[in-house]
């Protein structure tokens, strides 16, 4: 009954966003709208009367294509606070962790919506290529905005990936991009967009990119045993990381009177090898492989519909397929070919008002669907209907400023099979302040406290023989204090300077683990730990010209000592937790002649230990540094752009981990065609 309930309401809900969507569209007058506009890539928008309050770690335009990364997980790299997990080559799995709260904390948003994934709350980032991505933005806490869905507001830190807006230069009506990547690892990877002008207020764009690489890469493997006797020393070949995918794009952008829209559709599509961990001196592939395919659709609508208040609509539909398998057994493995298929559906609505020119206040709501099924023996086949509402205020004092929101998140499942957990309502604060010094207006400092949690995943409840459905949330605490310092300078060789700051102290509450029960072989998911995590963040970038050669330095470095304080009575009470380094960091430097560009990138990943969670000389994870090369010459060809790109990465050929006995590449080549028609 509930079920059919809520059906309900769905169908009502897409019909009114419907009927209110056509109504807005059908309001547009040929009336100037009062408010100044701008024309921003190539579109025409009003300005948005809000501004944040904490800035975001952002690389956008050329840095992206600069970075020698190949996916939005390479390019994450350079920011502070994070740690990426990566299983080496093309096609293994790459997620990333925000100041070590945990990947399913993270919040990533394509285009303005989160990707989701209900079942292990992972987002595989090596899905997403950079070459139709304008920005990468990275934000703490969450995107210090209020005119925003109330899932904007759900995670403790947020990933934004915007897709390239068309521009037309001129009396131009079409752009052709046409781009082909080889490297050293077999790739091949041809890629296109296409932008077209529709009219005055509307344009489309379409992409489409094909990868495939055998994934074989050279490595050299070291163990010794806790003795100090060497256990093997060997060069071998990386196996079952080849891959072949599939990724097409298209969009829809316009303008209205007071707004804008936009329809988005994606479509992903791979085959890939899942790397085996080295283990006991085992080289050779086993054989796993992983088919996946996701599909989303998406819609936004943005509207002013009175001097003082503005709406906001977003719509979305996915469907995911995954199939795994693994076809060697072994005492240690198990023979599995599993199939999962997932749904989502969600749609949402923002809206702000401006009581005077310095206070604003919003009230979003979201309301979202997730089903899985799977081919499992005695799997519960779980839905889950889920409810936000966030109601949030900013005020601007002078040169003080304070952003206050508080969202409800309200949660309902339904299983076939088996128990379902509880019902979810949680309601959870978050409040956000800076101040501009007025004897020193360069410098911003700056706070904020946010409470988030994120829910247990469909693995975590109902997988068979480890799911426990009487989890409880998984909550973090943040605190944080920064301060930022941006000037400019009329010097002939010093241009901008720039740093961004940040101590923080963070506390995670009832983190889910999985721990034995009964034996080796039975597990079980439960609320055991307590993490505290005490760090540092620094971020610099300045601009300098020496004669004609333009030169742009950015440094990030962090600090992170995160540390289990789950039970004193564990050996491993007050160890930094697996896979978190003390110190890590990355420097990198472009510089610019006339149609020449050079870059030079170097990153440090210092000592942590494995997933086995005791700090001792056993579990020790060496620290690793990789050094990156590029260099890139624009040609003009019949008044076309032409650009070639040559990289070399890992430079020095160092062999390392980024997750344990999941060996990297070492070095590597890298052409890139770059065609603009």
């Amino acid at each position: 009954m509930a079920a059919k309930l809520i059906t309900s309401a769905i169908h009502k809900a897409v019909f009114t966003i419907l009927v209110i969507t056509s109504q807005l569209l059908s309001s547009q007058t040929k009336k100037k709208d009062s408010l100044q506009e701008e024309t921003i890539k190539g579109i025409n928008l009003y300005k948005k009367n809000f501004k944040e309050i904490l800035p975001a770690q952002t690389l956008q335009g050329e840095q992206l294509e600069r970075l020698n990364s190949h996916s939005v997980a390479d390019a994450l790299r350079y920011f502070s606070g994070v740690q990426i997990k990566d299983y080496g080559g093309l096609g293994g799995l790459k997620t990333i962790n925000i100041r070590s709260m945990g990947s399913q904390h993270v919040g990533v948003f394509y285009d303005g919506i989160q990707l989701g994934n209900a079942q292990n709350g992972l987002v595989d980032l090596g899905r997403y290529s950079l070459d139709d991505l304008e920005e990468i933005s990275l934000y703490n806490g969450q995107k210090s905005e209020i005119f925003q869905p109330a899932k904007d507001f759900g995670s403790s830190g947020s990933i934004y990936l915007q897709p390239k807006t068309p521009v037309f230069k001129g009396n131009r009506k079409t752009n052709l991009v046409i781009r082909a990547k080889s490297a050293s690892i077999d790739l091949f990877n041809p890629s296109f967009r296409l932008e077209q002008k529709i009219s005055d207020r509307v344009s489309a764009s379409f992409s489409g990119e094909f990868m495939q690489s055998d994934g074989i890469y050279r490595f050299r493997y070291a163990k010794k045993y806790p003795d100090g006797q060497q256990a093997y020393d060997t060069i071998a070949k990386r196996q079952d990381s080849d891959i072949k995918a599939k990724r097409f794009e298209t969009s829809l952008n316009g303008t209205l009177n007071n707004g804008s829209w936009n329809i988005r559709g994606y479509g992903y599509i791979s085959n890939r090898g899942m790397p085996a961990p080295i283990v006991n001196g085992r080289f050779e592939g086993r054989g796993a492989r992983l088919s996946d395919e996701n599909y989303f659709v998406q819609a936004n609508l943005r509207k002013k519909l009175f001097p003082k208040f503005e709406t906001q609509l977003k719509a979305k539909f996915a469907y995911d397929y995954t199939h795994f398998m693994d076809t060697v057994r072994s005492q240690s493995i198990i023979y599995t070919d599993n199939t999962y298929i997932q749904r989502e559906l969600y749609l949402s609505s923002s809206n702000i008002y401006s009581i005077t020119p310095n206070w604003d206040v919003s009230l979003s709501g979201d309301f979202q669907y997730n089903n899985l099924d799977a081919n499992l023996d005695n799997f519960s086949y779980p839905t889950r209907y889920t409810t936000l509402v966030a109601l949030a205020t900013t005020y601007q004092w002078n040169r003080f400023k304070i952003l206050g929101s508080l969202l409800g998140t309200f949660t309902f499942e339904e299983v076939r099979k088996n128990k379902r957990p509880g019902d979810a309502r949680e309601w959870t604060p978050a409040v956000f302040m800076s101040y501009q010094p007025e004897k020193i207006p360069e410098i911003t400092l700056r706070a904020f406290y946010k409470r988030i949690f994120r829910l247990p995943t469909f693995n975590d409840l109902y997988y068979t023989n480890i799911g426990n459905t009487y989890l409880k949330p998984e909550f973090t605490n943040q605190y944080d204090l920064g301060f930022t310092y941006q000037k400019n300078y009329n010097n002939r060789f010093f241009k901008t300077f720039y740093a961004k700051v940040d101590g923080y102290y963070n506390k995670v509450q009832d983190k889910i683990v999985a721990a034995p029960n009964g034996s080796m072989f039975r597990w079980l998911m439960m609320n055991l730990g307590l993490v505290e995590i005490i760090g540092a963040d620094v971020n610099v970038q300045t601009e300098m010209q020496l004669g004609k050669v333009t030169l742009r330095p950015l440094l990030s470095y962090t600090y992170q000592s995160a540390r289990d304080i789950s039970d004193p009575e564990d050996t491993f009470y007050r160890n930094q937790i697996p896979y978190t380094p003390w110190h890590s960091g990355s420097f990198s430097l472009m510089a610019d002649y006339k149609d020449w560009s050079f870059n030079y990138s170097a990153m440090y990943v210092g000592e942590r230990y494995d997933v086995n969670q005791d700090n001792i000389q056993y579990n020790y994870v060496q620290p690793w540094y990789t050094h990156d090369l590029s260099v890139q010459k624009k040609f003009n060809w019949a008044n076309h752009q032409f650009k070639i790109s040559l990289e070399m990465n890992n430079i020095f050929n160092q062999y390392y981990d980024v997750v344990l006995n999941y060996p990297m590449p070492g070095r590597n080549f890298k052409l890139i065609l770059n065609f603009t028609l």
